[in-house]
């Protein structure tokens, strides 16, 4: 069972990278907005997003969720093939879903831009 205090880091963890991701991708935005196609920069900014936001559930924690890039690389690194597959089999899944809204928001601007 987790105690309360590594539950209170593990929230403090998801509060900080939440804001981290936010700060970011406004970063992100102000520097992609020179680029000269919309597709290009909406798709660079999905990419981020399916990136740094998918989650993989811990496999010692019940209920605990990582960051999959930082779950895959980790679990690459100690040469859990299994785990690691999971995390990036997320992330192509978080990939897919992205590349779909990315295509409808290319639908939606180009209708708005007639």
């Amino acid at each position: 069972m987790i105690d309360t205090d590594a539950q209170l880091a593990y929230s403090i963890f998801w509060a900080a990278y939440a804001i981290a991701f936010v700060v970011f991708f406004y970063m992100m935005k102000r520097l992609t907005r020179f680029l000269p196609l919309y597709g290009l920069r909406t798709l660079l900014l999905a990419a981020l997003v399916a990136l740094l936001l998918t989650p993989v559930e811990s496999q010692i924690f019940e209920n605990w969720w990582i960051p999959a890039w930082l779950f895959a690389g980790y679990e690459m690194i100690l040469g859990n093939a299994d785990a690691a597959g999971r995390a990036l089999f997320n992330l192509g899944l978080a990939g897919l879903v992205m590349l779909l809204v990315w295509l409808l928001d290319l639908v939606r601007y180009r209708l708005v831009s007639r």
